[in-house]
């Protein structure tokens, strides 16, 4: 049976793509959300984020200019992948490139795969390799070589001890928690809440998550109502 855990991941807006996990279980991608191309990546099972960008301009806000939406569709919403290589993340572009993520020194590195070609998606096989889409109906495999490759046995052990670790920092949603809200300790990679923060909470920032702003609005609201 499935249960609910208290510890949650909880990001800044919606739209999001399905979350994609590494081979050995070590990050956490995000894919986009319903106004940016955005990339997010946690490590597990700490879920502290250590990478945060946007790929092209951001969001110039609502009404959309067109150019803004062009770019926007450029770019794939299925585009990231973890190969083989712990630590590592690809992205593919419209230029027809690979990005190649370090996730702990933050270096790129770009690859030509199908110059002239927009990449419209990207996968990975489950040995590692890298499956690439372009716009003109090409499939390309692209073996990625490095003398740091895991193999998927080892890939499974420590996967499976990350989930073991996330498992000791949380505990079930008890059975009658009908108010799930009031049993989650939330992060955003960053910080920390627990639902009497944030039940509370009647000051935010601009900076802050958009999902905060709103809770701080509507606490203030209802306190000024009282």
């Amino acid at each position: 049976m499935m249960r609910l855990l208290r510890r949650a991941l909880i990001l800044d807006c919606d739209g999001y793509e399905t979350p994609l996990f590494s081979a050995d279980g070590r990050h956490l991608a995000v894919r986009g959300n319903a106004y940016d191309n955005s990339v997010e990546v946690f490590e597990f099972p700490s879920l502290r984020r250590v990478l945060a960008t946007t790929l092209g301009d951001p969001s110039p806000g609502y009404p959309y200019p067109q150019e803004w939406r062009d770019q926007m569709q450029a770019w794939s919403r299925h585009n990231v992948a973890f190969g083989a290589r712990p630590g590592v993340l690809w992205i593919a572009t419209p230029a027809g490139t690979l990005v190649e993520v370090d996730l702990e020194t933050r270096q790129a590195v770009e690859h030509d795969v199908l110059t002239g070609s927009r990449l419209s998606a990207l996968a990975a096989t489950a040995t590692g390799e890298l499956l690439v889409a372009g716009s003109g109906g090409d499939l390309v495999l692209v073996s990625v070589l490095s003398g740091s490759t895991q193999n998927c046995t080892a890939n499974r052990d420590t996967s499976r001890a990350a989930a073991a670790a996330f498992l000791e920092t949380t505990a079930e949603v008890p059975d009658d928690g009908d108010d799930l809200e009031t049993h989650l300790v939330l992060t955003d990679g960053a910080r920390t809440w627990e639902a009497d923060d944030l039940a509370t909470t009647t000051a935010a920032s601009s900076t802050d998550p958009t999902w905060l702003q709103l809770q701080a609005a509507i606490n203030a609201a209802q306190a000024q109502s009282e």
